[in-house]
């Protein structure tokens, strides 16, 4: 596996070690040493799914991670009561999720469950301030709605399913495919360097859009509160009491809205913004009013070892504090 896609499982682990105690570790170590993105790692591989060719299939393991399209099997070997699989998709893409053949005990406690975004030891992306809909509605179960809604579409690029099989030769297969999402919002990014623009058209909501890494993050172009030319002013109190800003955010966790803000930003820029940020988990997040069309531009790149070894000597400050 890339050390990059590694990078990522590993967040995901020690989350889940988290919650699920030590003595998992062992099953979900051998989830992680398998490569979940074999076709990302430069090896002969499956590309996403065109138009004419087959459908790529592979089984599921009970810890898994996707990131391309196809048809995918999980068959329990023995009880499994602690699984999860996780979709991520490009950044302008929504995941769609469709049950082919499910065969669960469901009064027998077997549960197959999709979530709406990522949830890890209770924290969730987007955080409840940042997705449409509210959290209960995010959660949708096979064990309540059957085969009423055999697809179910995600609001980004990221979704996961949860599941739990007691009976040995039970299971489920689904199809995961991606449809164009022509205004992103609330991304997790697949790599550690990238350039992004977000774009926000006279919406009220907020979007964010997570790096999993330490990162330095250059931000080039910032355009809030534009109306018939007119831009808003910088103000003394901060952005606090503006409706259009732009924060950045860094923290250990998943949920945006439980870390650390280390800038905002509500007026224009006269020169790129820069930061670096010595934290897990990186967040641009812009806050809309839908009064106006606002935009970020930014690009990232994954800090190097020398950086974060000796932080002082490279702008940061503290584990998770920077200077802009």
């Amino acid at each position: 596996m890339a050390p990059t896609l590694k990078l990522q499982c590993h967040f995901i682990l020690v989350c889940l070690l988290a919650l699920r105690g030590e003595s998992r570790y062992l099953e979900l170590r051998e989830a992680v040493d398998h490569d979940p993105f074999p076709h990302l790692a430069g090896g002969a591989s499956p590309k996403r799914e065109l138009e004419g060719e087959p459908l790529y299939r592979r089984a599921l393991r009970c810890v898994d991670m996707l990131s391309l399209q196809g048809q995918f099997t999980f068959t329990a070997d023995r009880r499994q009561l602690h699984c999860a699989t996780f979709f991520i998709a490009e950044p302008e893409e929504f995941i769609t999720i469709h049950y082919d053949l499910v065969s669960i005990d469901c009064l027998r406690g077997d549960i197959l469950q999709v979530f709406d975004g990522w949830i890890l030891k209770g924290e969730k992306f987007p955080s409840s301030q940042d997705h449409p809909l509210p959290t209960t509605e995010r959660y949708v179960d096979f064990c309540d709605s059957g085969l009423s809604r055999r697809s179910i579409r995600s609001s980004q690029n990221v979704a996961m399913i949860f599941f739990r099989v007691h009976e040995p030769g039970n299971g489920f297969t689904i199809t995961v495919k991606t449809e164009p999402n022509l205004f992103p919002c609330n991304i997790i990014s697949q790599t550690p360097n990238g350039r992004f623009t977000l774009v926000m058209p006279h919406q009220h909501r907020n979007c964010s859009f997570s790096i999993i890494y330490p990162v330095a993050i250059k931000i080039s172009d910032l355009t809030l509160g534009h109306l018939n030319g007119l831009q808003l002013k910088k103000s003394s109190a901060g952005c606090g009491g503006i409706g259009d800003f732009v924060e950045l955010l860094g923290g250990t966790g998943l949920d945006p809205s439980k870390m650390l803000l280390l800038a905002d930003l509500c007026y224009p820029l006269r020169g790129p913004a820069q930061m670096k940020v010595g934290c897990d988990h990186t967040v641009l997040r812009m806050v809309s009013s839908g009064k106006h069309i606002n935009r970020v531009t930014f690009e990232y790149r994954q800090l190097e070892p020398y950086e974060l070894e000796n932080p002082n000597g490279n702008s940061i400050q503290e584990f998770c504090l920077s200077t802009l």
